[in-house]
């Protein structure tokens, strides 16, 4: 079976998020959304919120696929989160250089610490390429639309914290 790993914060998940699992997911038979848990950073919505929100965007594209996707939070390195689900690649999300640069250290690191598992990128579609769960909260906390970049579910929840 190929297990792969989606990690991130998800907060909140986005179209973006979403274009990623999908092609993801047609690529492995499991598919791991690894949710971070980051005591550096103050989420908006919390760890459960969280997995909920990605449940349930993800249960009728698991359907639709075929491939199990579940979500895992995560509080450890990325590389032992990867080993404990048996995941043999990563998956990560590229938007722009900016991410290049950063994901380029990070694989970097994560061959260091385990070479067996590989890293893969997937550029988002060009329409969902900008989106970013910081800005969607920043506009939706100033009270911007945010439907372009969000399921209608995620947005009523951003509505509801601001």
């Amino acid at each position: 079976m190929r297990i792969g790993l989606y990690p991130g914060t998800f907060d909140p998940i986005t179209l973006g998020h979403i274009d990623i699992i999908k092609r993801a997911s047609l690529l492995v038979d499991r598919l791991v959304i690894g949710v971070a848990i980051n005591r550096d950073k103050s989420p908006l919505f919390n760890l459960d919120e969280r997995v909920q929100m990605i449940e349930a965007e993800c249960s009728g594209l698991s359907s639709r696929t075929g491939t199990e996707i579940i979500a895992h939070p995560f509080e450890n390195l990325l590389i032992d989160c990867a080993k404990d689900v048996n995941a043999s690649v990563i998956f990560r999300g590229l938007r722009a250089v900016a991410d290049f640069e950063y994901e380029f250290q990070m694989v970097g690191m994560n061959r260091v610490l385990d070479d067996s598992i590989e890293t893969v990128f997937l550029m988002a579609e060009a329409k969902h390429q900008a989106i970013a769960s910081k800005l969607v909260k920043e506009i939706a906390r100033l009270g911007g639309d945010v439907s372009k970049f969000v399921t209608p579910t995620v947005n009523d929840q951003l509505m509801e914290k601001f």
